[in-house]
This record gives C-alpha cells, sequence and structure tokens, in this order.
C-alpha cells in the first residue's frame, strides 16, 4: 500500500494531471493522493497560493478582491474545461474562493492559514473528479474528516499523537482516497497549516498514520542529486539515502525535501521515494532507516549561505565551570537559536544564521560577552557558508577529511572552521561565501568524478 503527494508543479495544468492520472492508474497499491496547490504553469505564471496570498491582504486590508477571486476561480476553471469536468465542481471551488471574504478578519488568528489552505484544499476537490471521470474510484477527504488534528498554532501545526488512530482507519477504504496537503484542523475547528513543506509533511503524516509500506513523493526532478546542479554540471543522482543523510542534506540547502517532512515517516520506518512526475519510470531516490546494500562513504556535497559565527578568545576558557552555559544565556535571552559550536582550550565560536542577528543584537551580545564574561577579544564575522559532506558510511572509510581538505587546499579555498558530530555523518567546513560555488565543485570532483 503507498501513498502519494504530488507538488505543484505537478499539478499545475491539465496537461501535468494527466500525467497524474497515469501514475494512479499504473499501480493498484497507490491508494492516498496528497495534493499540493496548482503551481506555476510557466515562468511568467502565478502559484495558486501566491494569489491566494494577494487576495487575503486585499480583503484584510478592506480592497476591492473581486478581480483576485476572479483569477483564482478562473485558473481552476481553465483545468476543468480542458479535462471536461462537469460544472458541479467549480462551482464548488467557486463557493468556497468568493466565501473567504466573508470571514471575519478581527481576532481571527487562522483568517491566514484559511486562505492558504483553499489552494490545496480546492484542487483536491478537482482532482478526485478528475479521477472519477476516468474510472478511479476516488473520493475528496478533508484533514478533518481524514482525522489530521493539529496544535493551536498558525502557520507552525504540529499533528497530534492521537491523530494516527483516527488516520489508521483509512486503511479500510477501497477507494483512492485524495486529500489536501498543506494543512491540518485543530480540535476547536480551525484551518492551521504546517510550515514551508507543508504538503510533504502532509503526505509523511498519512503515510506514517495508515502504516503505509512505501511513501512516495513525486516533484519535478529525477530524485536527489550529490550536488547542486545549479553549481556541478550534470551531478549524477543519488540512488539510495539513509533518513539521517537526507536530514544532513535538506538542512544544508537540499531543497528538494523539507526536512521536517521526513519526522512523521521516519518515526513510522517509512521508506520514502522521490521521484519524477514527468519521468516516472526513473526509479528516483529511495530514502530509508539504513542502507540496503554496500554504500560509498560520501553521498552527497550541500552548501547554505547566510550565516554568521560569534567568535570569542579568554585565556584559561576551559577552567571556567559554566562559562558555556552563561554565553548560550545571552543567546536565549535574545531569542536567538545557535546551529554549530566549534571550540578550542581558550576559545570558542557559535554559528547562528544571518536573519537571527539584528545591529543591536550584536552590539548586546559584544556588550554581554566583553563586560559580564570578560573575554579577551570577540568578534562577530559575516559572510559564511557551511559546505556539507554527508554519508553514513564515512565512519567506516579512512581519510574522508583529508581528500577533502586536500581538495579545499589544491583549489586555494581557506577554511575558517571544521566540525563534526560524533555520529560521523556529515564533516562541515565554514568558509566565504564567496569561495561556496568553488569548494562544492572542488569537492564533487574529489569524491564522484572518478565514479562517473
Amino acid at each position: 500500500m503507498k501513498v502519494i503527494k504530488f507538488g505543484g508543479s505537478s499539478l499545475a495544468s491539465a496537461t501535468q494531471l494527466k500525467k497524474v492520472l497515469d501514475i494512479v492508474k499504473s499501480d493498484s497499491e497507490r491508494r492516498f493522493v496528497v495534493v499540493s496547490a496548482p503551481g506555476k504553469r510557466n515562468a511568467e505564471d502565478n502559484k495558486v497560493t501566491d494569489a491566494l496570498i494577494k487576495y487575503y491582504k486585499n480583503y484584510t486590508n478592506g480592497e476591492n478582491v473581486t478581480l483576485d477571486q476572479e483569477w483564482i476561480i478562473n485558473r481552476y476553471q481553465a483545468m476543468v474545461d480542458e479535462l471536461g469536468l462537469t460544472s458541479n465542481v467549480i462551482e464548488k471551488i467557486a463557493a468556497a474562493i468568493t466565501e473567504l471574504a466573508t470571514l471575519p478578519i478581527d481576532g481571527n488568528d487562522f483568517l491566514y492559514d484559511t486562505f492558504l489552505a483553499a489552494g490545496e484544499d480546492n484542487n483536491a476537490k478537482l482532482i478526485a473528479e478528475f479521477f472519477r471521470k476516468n474510472g478511479i474510484a476516488a473520493r475528496y477527504v478533508h484533514p478533518k474528516e481524514a482525522g489530521i488534528i493539529v496544535s493551536s498554532e498558525p502557520g507552525n501545526a504540529r499533528i497530534l499523537p492521537s491523530s494516527y488512530d483516527k488516520l489508521e482507519e483509512l486503511r479500510d477504504s477501497d477507494e483512492v482516497l485524495v486529500i489536501p496537503g498543506f494543512f491540518g484542523v485543530t480540535a476547536q475547528g480551525q484551518i492551521c497549516t504546517f510550515s514551508r513543506g507543508g504538503s510533504d509533511i502532509s503526505g509523511s503524516i498519512v503515510a506514517a498514520g495508515v502504516k503505509a509500506d512505501l511513501y512516495e513523493n513525486f516533484t519535478d526532478v529525477d530524485g536527489i542529486f550529490a550536488a547542486h546542479p545549479g553549481v556541478v554540471e550534470n551531478p549524477h543522482s543519488i540512488v539510495e539515502l539513509t533518513y539521517k543523510e537526507m536530514r544532513e542534506l535538506a538542512y544544508a540547502g537540499f531543497s528538494v525535501l523539507h526536512d521536517e517532512a521526513l519526522l512523521p515517516a521516519y518515526r513510522g520506518k517509512i521508506p520514502l521515494v522521490i521521484k519524477n512526475t514527468n519521468n516516472p519510470e526513473h526509479p528516483g531516490t529511495r530514502i530509508s532507516l539504513e542502507h540496503s546494500g554496500a554504500a560509498v562513504p560520501v553521498v552527497g556535497i550541500a552548501a547554505d549561505d547566510k550565516f554568521a559565527s560569534i567568535n570569542m578568545t579568554k585565556y584559561l576558557m576551559n577552567r571556567e565551570v559554566g562559562f558555556g552555559r552563561k554565553v548560550l544565556q545571552i543567546l536565549e535571552e535574545l531569542n536567538i537559536r545557535w546551529e554549530h559550536m566549534p571550540s578550542g582550550i581558550d576559545d570558542l565560536s557559535i554559528i547562528i544564521r544571518e536573519r537571527e542577528l539584528t545591529p543591536i543584537k550584536e552590539q548586546e551580545i559584544i556588550s554581554y560577552l566583553t563586560r559580564e564574561l570578560g573575554v579577551d577579544e570577540v568578534e562577530i564575522e559575516h559572510n559564511l557558508s557551511i559546505i556539507m559532506i554527508v554519508g553514513e558510511n564515512m565512519k567506516d572509510h579512512i581519510g574522508v577529511t583529508a581528500t577533502a581538505t586536500r581538495a579545499l587546499s589544491d583549489n586555494h579555498i581557506n577554511l575558517e572552521m571544521i566540525s563534526q558530530g560524533s555520529s560521523e555523518v556529515s564533516v562541515m567546513f565554514v568558509i566565504k561565501t564567496e569561495q561556496e560555488k568553488e569548494a562544492v565543485k572542488a569537492l564533487y570532483n574529489a569524491f564522484f568524478s572518478t565514479n562517473d
């Protein structure tokens, strides 16, 4: 039994929906279909979600929203016409879109989420109708009916553990169930969306809830590449990853799958496959708890920018009990999350995202460290990037870090810091952002060129 999720690009037009239909028809085990809102049909087009955001802003600002409503409804109407569906489904969609402008504004914490969720919700209605017209016994299921009950945190909903029992009941259905992604319903009946990558999270939740044998996530690429194709020309596709490896790659910039989406499937021990709607015969990339066969030491290289480092030095720092806790205390008071903490005996660096800092917060940190903790030197370094080489099998291979540092050195790339966790799933290099692309290319050539 399989749960499949389709992203916005896979559902952007009638042409794409016909591909989706063929994919569902080709495998009777594909019983649960989680859908996103329609994405862009071309580079100049707008996503339905972006149109809903504009609609929301105009509505809450008291502007005329007729054009917003018409654009969204017409977008669905175009697909209904091309697919030859009945007028009944577009009437339901038009009513749902129009009704958004009757919802209360003042004191409605869930209004924005309700607007955004309309993209997925109405697309699911259309797709279920399309499936039925083409011989698939399909049914639209609202997240409330499915049992996707979430916490009351607008824009950052979390699934409640009790939901999984309700979701498991869906296993008994003889129909193909079409479920809108991106949102759940609170215990009080309010629409509440997940964080970014929300439809991926929905698919993962449904897969875990129904105890699926496989969760297939259909996108517009042939799985996951060993490096970013915008940096490395024609990087090879990764056949298999573990959840730990995918988590590291997603953290460091791989945007194919949002890292939070992995959690429900990981805990449910459900294998996940990234596949291409436009090339469904390609095996894609399989993500599971452990490798099924022999694996190379490095499976992928990821990079992300916009990091900063708080660097401090204090003589005999290592002898001072509680120093680390006191440093982290000021970050907590300023509501700053830290990412990494490389250290020496007399120096300590804390890597954080640039977005966590403001000029005022920087001054607060420097003042606190010098005045309260008496550090000898402190600086905040900007424009840093993190490069990660990832692979669970690194711990069984000698010389991986040496190969990486040699490649960076040969390409005149200066290392600011190196860090590796005890699990040895990844090695992190901190460099200046201006050298990020050159570093990724150098590492890819060092680990993969001889294997091509």
